[in-house]
């Protein structure tokens, strides 16, 4: 599935609620089902800067794709991240660097956060696409 395909899933999976307490319920519901980042990268290193609650991001290469484990101490933040690695997680790395974050708009998630986790999912796309640039230029 490409990252366009699984936005649109994700757009459509959305529209199906009437209104955000039924959204922000789904999104806990993402964030629970999150593959779990291993407890040996839930280091400083891996935390995401500049997010109000804490979210460690792993990533690895495995045939040629990004893969993505993630964790928060929050349940509104784990569902963000879940969304994020949902979208990016096994694509390759050119991809995710070429993806626009159009959808997030579309679902009306920065318009239901606060300023301060507004901020932290820009910051978290922000490090995904560094985790792909990172890859991308050990792959040329």
């Amino acid at each position: 599935m490409t990252i366009e395909q699984v936005q649109d899933e994700i757009i459509e999976e959305f529209s199906l609620f009437d209104d955000w307490m039924q959204r922000y319920e789904y999104m806990i519901e993402l964030g629970k089902s999150l593959p779990l980042i291993d407890t040996k990268h839930k280091t400083d290193d891996n935390i995401i800067k500049g997010c109000q609650s804490k979210v460690w991001v792993h990533a690895d290469m495995v045939e040629e794709k990004m893969v993505f484990t993630a964790d928060s101490d929050a349940v509104i933040t784990k569902g963000i991240i879940a969304i994020l690695i949902r979208t990016f997680s096994n694509q390759p790395p050119q991809d995710i660097l070429d993806a626009n974050t159009d959808f997030i708009d579309q679902i009306g998630l920065k318009d239901h956060l606060s300023p301060t986790r507004a901020n932290g999912l820009v910051t978290m796309i922000k490090q995904l696409k560094l985790y792909a640039l990172a890859y991308q230029t050990q792959l040329n």
